[in-house]
């Protein structure tokens, strides 16, 4: 009788342990989440006796960063494409004294589309001379900074325009919708907007893959000029409602609106998470580097830091979260 070789034993593969999973994880794509949740976890500590938790400070939290979400978000298509934008705080500016004058003289809707208008003008030359004479958009961006600021400056003699238009003050920023203030719906549309087009929309695939490889992107039928044109269009036109989103609730246009907004907007985007060369990108990622800037903001005021010392620790604070959040 022939004995029957013993069945051999079925190899099963092993699970990967609970250590194994966390090597994995690509945790610098959450550094942003991290760092938000340590540093207000920090500040709720440190500051509970100065109601830093109270739902007055936190909303206040919100309020003071929504104009800089509203131009982050335009911001990250522009680094997304591989481009950069420097022209977005002065654009703001004019907008916001062009609005002013065009109410004060025509009323609300001609108000407002001059403020579009600027928006409209700005990006479109940038864009023009970025996508067809090939221009580095660093370039474009930083002489147009100083037209806008300086014209923005010359139209009103560096004098404050005043918006006695109610209607326009409480649908830019003064208003509230029940206990929710009007610039915090205002930032979550475009947040929402954002998000959804740049990674559900053939336009965002094409602006990330212009942004990742342009080369690809032109053999695959991409017309990368005209992607350029139009996130640098894009970003003008944002920065002008911003700008009237100032006007709105500061109730007058100044030039000095906007002043350092986009070194701010551009350390939102990167600390969010869009890579500074383009080919990643992320509106949420954004909203919440604009929320911790914000946030290291007003913990720095209620510790009772100085100026100087609040920017000190302001900056070692960025880039210390860009530095983690960096791909080997």
């Amino acid at each position: 009788m022939s004995k029957t070789a013993p069945a051999a034993p079925i190899e099963t593969a092993a699970s990967p342990s609970f250590g194994e999973t966390l090597r994995k994880l690509d945790w610098r794509r959450y550094v942003i989440y991290i760092g938000f949740v340590v540093v207000f976890a920090f500040f709720a500590i440190l500051l509970r006796d100065q109601g830093f938790l109270s739902a007055v400070n936190l909303l206040n939290i919100f309020r003071q960063t929504a104009t800089i979400t509203v131009i982050a978000v335009g911001m990250t298509y522009v680094i997304s494409c591989a481009e950069i934008d420097l022209s977005v705080g002065s654009t703001a500016g004019l907008s916001s004294v062009a609005t002013a004058m065009a109410i004060s003289h025509w009323g609300l809707l001609p108000g407002i589309l001059a403020g579009l208008a600027m928006g409209v003008i700005v990006g479109a030359i940038n864009g023009g001379l970025v996508s067809l004479l090939g221009i580095p958009s660093f370039l474009v961006t930083l002489g147009m900074m100083g037209i806008a600021v300086g014209a923005a400056q010359w139209i009103t003699a560096s004098a404050p325009q005043p918006i006695l238009d109610d209607t326009f003050n409480i649908i830019f920023g003064s208003g509230n919708i029940g206990p929710v203030p009007g610039l915090v719906l205002w930032s979550a549309l475009f947040v929402a907007v954002g998000a959804v087009v740049l990674s559900r929309t053939k336009f965002g695939r094409q602006v990330l893959a212009t942004g990742g490889n342009r080369t690809a992107a032109d053999f695959t039928g991409i017309s990368t000029k005209r992607i350029k044109f139009q996130v640098l269009l894009i970003s003008g036109i944002v920065a002008s409602i911003a700008g009237m989103l100032y006007a709105g609730r500061l109730q007058s246009g100044r030039f000095q609106w906007g002043t350092g907004d986009e070194l701010s907007a551009i350390a939102a985007v990167i600390l969010g998470g869009t890579s500074l060369f383009g080919g990643s990108g992320t509106v949420i990622g954004t909203l919440f580097g604009s929320l911790l800037i914000g946030l290291i903001n007003n913990g720095l005021i209620l510790a009772g830091l100085d100026s100087s010392q609040q920017q000190v620790v302001r900056g070692a604070i960025i880039i210390l979260a860009v530095a983690l959040a960096r791909k080997k």
